[in-house]
């Protein structure tokens, strides 16, 4: 008798909370959800967002194909709903052909938080366009998305599943198959994200990026190299900040041609300044995202450009984050060792600023540690820095390896780290970044 009433009352809170053909939960269910994610985000600080989705003409395969053939595709597409997000998440079906979907734990970022809301979106989205085998035959449908963000307790939920709703009616009024923000805000800073995006798959064939160049000095004020920087300038928008377009650049792939045509362009100056006499013993240090660093051709592709460029590769410095070599060091490793045999250097730019620890330092086959700014502007205030930076100086010492800080904006900052046994610096002081003309009128003076 107990257990019969333990079956009864699993099938009434079955009944009472969960959708009967899908089997996820109603919309009573999905309130509670979504007031338990209001409360976290409200502890926590960080956002959330709520995602209405209506499938696109589901009404016409009802109408034609008839209810049970509906109904097999709303099952399945409860299933790819369920695949496209993380445990912690909900996914709910309102009714007919209305799901919602609840991100916990985003970003404390609004605009960060509006970003990974939109890549889920999308990633439902291409999911949810596939085609459907139901009994036999091929099936389409595509689905219209709104969302709403949210970071407090006290926000209405009646309101963040309207405003998602509305959402998603803009984004059937702009013709489906399509997602939109509930805050304008939102949406307009998406908007200027794909706009950025769609101009940046142009900007290489429109030669649309430069070079500027950042002097690094000896402790004498001797120019020793320098490190290049890419800047874009765009027709209409003017110079295009990096860390609007490198981030982007790294999620759709774009970083391999541009992070190809920048090792191009360096290696090319390198050559041309190797045949003046002022210029001959400058070390050109470049930057090397992630994404181009773990790519199965990037050896083969420095290999390449030195050939081509006819630049020494002594004179050449790839610099990497502790977050690129890191992901898997023995890759990291042996690829930096490759490169090394062409005679390449390697700094390791921003060090301190991740999981520096000694151990990985001494199996790298670094030349040099780049002191990150960061600890470098209130060295000569903040005790803490201070011994970060005597501390980074005296392992690199240890190790063998050079060490040049970065962000050096006064003599006192300089005196310091030339003091504690640094004594290459790159920064302010020196000079801003410049456009070649300007480098090498610096040069002349030196």
């Amino acid at each position: 008798m107990f257990e019969a009433r333990k079956q009864a009352e699993q099938e009434i809170h079955q009944l009472v909370f969960y959708d009967p053909l899908t089997h996820l939960p109603n919309r009573r269910l999905l309130l509670d959800r979504l007031q338990q994610a209001t409360a976290i985000s409200t502890r926590s600080g960080r956002h959330g967002a709520v995602l209405f989705l209506d499938l696109d003409l589901f009404k016409k395969i009802n109408d034609t194909k008839g209810h049970a053939m509906g109904d097999l595709m709303l099952v399945e597409v409860a299933r790819r709903l369920q695949f496209c997000v993380r445990e912690g998440d909900s996914v709910a079906r309102l009714g007919g052909d209305e799901f919602v979907v609840v991100l916990e734990d985003l970003s404390l970022l609004p605009d960060e938080a509006a970003t990974h809301a939109e890549i889920v979106a999308e990633k439902i989205r291409d999911e949810l366009s596939r085609p459907y085998m139901l009994e036999g035959q091929e099936h389409h449908t595509t689905v219209s998305i709104g969302i709403e963000l949210f970071r407090a307790h006290n926000e209405n939920l009646g309101n963040l599943l309207k405003h998602a709703d509305v959402a998603m009616y803009q984004a059937k009024a702009a013709g489906g198959n399509t997602v939109r923000f509930f805050d304008p805000k939102m949406q307009a800073v998406l908007d200027t994200r794909l706009a950025i995006e769609t101009d940046l798959r142009q900007a290489i064939a429109k030669q649309q990026f430069l070079l500027q160049y950042q002097i690094q000095v000896n402790s004498c004020g001797k120019t020793i190299g320098a490190e290049v920087l890419l800047r874009w300038k765009h027709p209409e928008r003017g110079f295009v900040f990096p860390d609007q377009f490198i981030p982007l650049a790294e999620e759709t792939g774009l970083i391999l041609p541009i992070g190809l045509w920048v090792l191009q362009t360096a290696c090319a100056q390198l050559n041309a300044w190797q045949q003046d006499a002022l210029t001959q013993d400058l070390i050109l240090a470049v930057n090397v995202s992630a994404k181009q660093f773990h790519h199965a051709d990037f050896v083969a592709q420095v290999r390449r450009v030195l050939l081509e460029s006819g630049a020494k590769p002594s004179h050449l410095k790839l610099e990497l984050t502790e977050s690129t070599v890191l992901g898997n060091i023995q890759e990291a490793i042996a690829k930096m060792r490759e490169i090394k045999q062409l005679g390449v250097n390697f700094s390791m730019d921003d060090f301190g600023t991740g999981y520096s620890s000694l151990a990985y330092l001494k199996r790298l086959p670094l030349d040099e540690v780049k002191i990150d700014r960061s600890f470098v502007s209130d060295i000569t205030t903040d005790q803490s820095d201070a011994a970060i930076v005597q501390a980074i100086i005296g392992m690199t010492k240890a190790l063998g390896l050079n060490v040049i800080a970065e962000g050096v904006e006064t003599r006192e900052q300089m005196n310091f780290l030339t003091k504690h046994g640094c004594h290459a610096f790159q920064g302010y002081l020196f000079g801003k970044p410049v456009p070649l003309k300007e480098v090498e009128a610096l040069l002349q003076k030196d």
